[in-house]
């Protein structure tokens, strides 16, 4: 059933062809529009859809702006204005090199404009609140100067770290003398350590000087304008709220920054990016260190340890999704670009494309920002993206890892490629690659399916080799559908998948010559990975549950643990298994199981006849007892170390009256 939507196309200026019914059907919109100048002699096309009652797509991503405007415009003229969505299909799937599959391009375009009716996940916001407090670290020159550029709008106070004169003393902000010692938070609640602090002494005629000298402080702020010519106070600086940093080999930045400082004054918006379950994740337990992927790869430091979880400062936070990319638990999940939301994306354009073309479509996955930027510049200038190419925008790439790469190709691509914006992008995300790549080689696929590209590499035309025919049911989480694509690309392949190390998937093994079945690692197991028989000394081990965490292998007192990474796709790594059990000492007296067998002797011959309690005395006899027997033996037997002698019998009315 068709919504009250009306489409807009354009042509623009007659450079692109579309298929106008397959876009309609795409849209669901009850009626498409097709013109060649939306955005110049025919915008009053646009103008009059706008002041109408239907919703109104317009396929045009370059003017979006324009005809946002030109909506306010037609709101204040008659007091109405449609609701209006953009979407750009020019640039990803209308201009293409000049021996394009027209049928591809058409299929591409429908896809998209599919996949952007889906709904959007909403993400929670915080309010932050920022008072303008601001500080200024640097070189006295500069940091008076942008104390002059800001000081109109925020309450500024300069820690200058050289002895450069200072003219005249301003009531406009404070001033003094000292070294950053160390930084953290973010805006509204930046907390800033410095060491030998003097303040400016206002007073007096002549030369101004500083007054006394303190060792250490401590200076709160809103806003931090790091100026002092050296590396970035935080780690990935450009996606700290609140702190800039003046590059020194760049001019009129203390213009720039000032200009965006002075407005970070009132109450600001910020999504809450993640979602953590605390229970589920795998940090540690008992003290014993586990699960640190996460903590590994947030660019940003906002992630610490919290005991046996973690915690994530929602004001640093950035929202890369590097964290949800590599958690083996789904602890952390994304509220903005959730796992479900992006393979359902996947799903939807890979269907609308075979559905038209009857053929595999590749995909690539890129920035919304630069990566966006680059393919905007390769369709205007050049051949653009190949016909076959479906491109996905996401804030930030860093959100992908082996799952969501595993979840396009169980979608029906036959590649999935990543367009890395710079270095630390291909760093961010080349372990996730790795393990993606390796997942492919152990079921007989070329690598080469999954990569990191640059820009030029987008009009390459694909390897139609080792393409999935059908595409599979992707149900459940990412561990669930990593394992049912593989099973299905994987052609029966029984052993299990080599993978690098630290890779969420593997097996334990227990040395067991080592291993004293003390069920410690059993009992500390954050995944229920390893359990024990009820009726026996036994580890057992359902590999599917083990995420490679590390808790048992810190926990064994003997060292007996050794992680191996792999992924076993057979119906075995299902199933608890053993991994090592023995059978029970039993008791000599009653013959009850307890204990482990080798233990009990083990004891036994350490202590025999080599500590004094245990020589030319019938105390080892002991150690073979249960708890019951042990305890009868220790204080009723005939040679009982503890017993009391006989009881005496009790007296009665009768002995009394006798006596």
């Amino acid at each position: 059933m068709t919504a009250h939507r009306t489409l807009l196309l354009c042509t623009c200026d007659k450079t692109q062809s579309l298929n106008s019914k397959a876009l309609q059907t795409a849209a669901a919109a009850e009626q498409v529009i097709v013109v060649d100048q939306l955005c110049g002699k025919q915008m009053k096309t646009a103008a009059e859809h706008l002041g109408g009652n239907n919703e109104l797509l317009i396929a045009c991503g370059q003017q979006a702006a324009l005809f946002e405007r030109l909506g306010e415009d037609v709101q204040a003229e008659i007091q109405q204005c449609a609701p209006l969505s953009t979407i750009d299909i020019r640039d990803r799937a209308g201009w293409s090199a000049s021996d394009a599959r027209p049928e591809r391009l058409y299929a591409k375009q429908a896809a998209l404009i599919a996949a952007a009716q889906l709904p959007a996940p909403a993400a929670p916001v915080k309010t932050i609140q920022s008072n303008g407090v601001c500080c200024i670290v640097g070189p006295t020159e500069q940091a008076i100067r942008m104390a002059e550029l800001v000081q109109d709008e925020l309450g500024v106070t300069c820690i200058v770290n050289d002895a450069g004169p200072i003219q005249l003393p301003s009531a406009n902000y404070d001033i003094a003398k000292g070294r950053l010692a160390g930084a953290r938070g973010a805006l509204g609640n930046f907390e800033l350590d410095f060491a030998q602090l003097q303040t400016l002494n206002p007073a007096g005629r002549g030369t101004l000087g500083y007054g006394q000298l303190k060792d250490t402080a401590r200076s709160e702020c809103d806003v931090f304008i790091d100026l002092r010519g050296v590396a970035p106070a935080f780690p990935s600086h450009q996606k700290r709220n609140g702190y800039f940093w003046a590059d020194p080999a760049k001019t009129g930045e203390l213009e720039r920054i000032a200009l965006t400082a002075r407005e970070r004054v009132g109450e600001f918006e910020k999504t809450v990016y993640f979602n953590l379950e605390a229970s589920l994740c795998a940090h540690s337990r008992a003290n014993q260190s586990g699960c640190t992927r996460c903590l590994d790869v947030c660019p940003t430091e906002a992630i610490f340890s919290a005991g046996d979880h973690i915690q994530i400062n929602s004001d640093i936070c950035a929202g890369c999704g590097s964290c949800a990319a590599v958690c083996p638990t789904s602890a952390v999940t994304m509220n903005e670009t959730p796992f479900e939301a992006l393979t359902q994306a996947m799903v939807v354009m890979a269907r609308v494309y075979r559905e038209q073309t009857s053929e595999s479509p590749r995909l690539v996955i890129h920035s919304l920002g630069a990566g966006a930027d680059a393919m905007a510049f390769l369709a205007r200038y050049y051949d653009g993206l190949a016909d076959d190419l479906i491109p996905l925008g996401l804030e930030h790439i860093d959100r992908i890892g082996h799952a969501e790469i595993m979840a396009a190709f169980g979608a029906g691509y036959a590649e999935v490629l990543i367009l890395a914006d710079n270095n630390t992008d291909r760093q961010a995300v080349a372990s996730e690659v790795e393990l993606a790549q390796a997942m492919l080689v152990g079921t007989r696929h070329s690598p080469s399916r999954v990569r990191v590209i640059a820009a030029d590499e987008l009009s390459a035309a694909g390897d139609n080799a080792g393409r999935v025919s059908e595409p599979v049911l992707l149900v459940g989480g990412r561990r669930d559908i990593t394992r049912v694509t593989l099973s299905a690309m994987s052609d029966s392949i029984e052993a299990p998948i080599p993978l690098p190390a630290g890779a969420p998937y593997g097996a334990i093994e227990i040395n067991a010559d080592k291993c004293t079945l003390c069920l410690a690692c059993v009992s500390l197991c954050p995944t229920g990975a390893l359990g024990d028989h009820p009726d026996r000394p036994e580890v057992q081990f359902t590999e599917n549950a083990c995420v490679q965490c590390g808790v048992c292998e810190s926990t064994c007192p003997e060292t007996a643990i050794t992680l191996k990474p792999q992924l076993d796709l057979s119906k075995d790594a299902l199933s608890p298994r053993a991994l090592h059990g023995e059978d029970p000492f039993e008791c000599i007296k009653c013959g009850t199981p307890f204990g482990v067998a080798s233990t009990i002797n083990r004891i036994v011959e350490k202590l025999e006849n080599r500590h004094w309690m245990y020589t030319k005395s019938d105390n080892v006899q002991l150690i073979k007892m249960c708890d019951n027997c042990r305890v009868n033996a220790q204080f009723h037997g005939d040679k009982a170390p503890m017993a009391a002698g006989e009881r005496p019998r009790v007296r009665t009315s009768d002995d009394y009256l006798d006596s």
